[in-house]
């Protein structure tokens, strides 16, 4: 389980990788978040690194 501090940052990463990204495409936005919380899982922290997790994990159409 992830404190709070730690959840808090994937969710605000979650929200900025997929800003563009409908609230309609859950797919998308479960597999980012996903690949969010396995990164966070392994001890990864780092906003700048979370973000481009984030960003990695989108399809490649969508990916800005």
């Amino acid at each position: 389980m992830l404190d709070g501090p730690t959840s808090a940052l994937l969710r605000a990463v979650l929200d900025e990788v997929c800003e563009d990204i409908s609230r309609d495409e859950t797919d998308v936005r479960a597999h980012v978040a996903s690949k969010l919380l396995e990164a966070a899982s392994g001890g990864e922290t780092m906003p700048d690194r979370l973000k481009q997790i984030g960003r990695d994990a989108l399809p490649p159409t969508m990916w800005r």
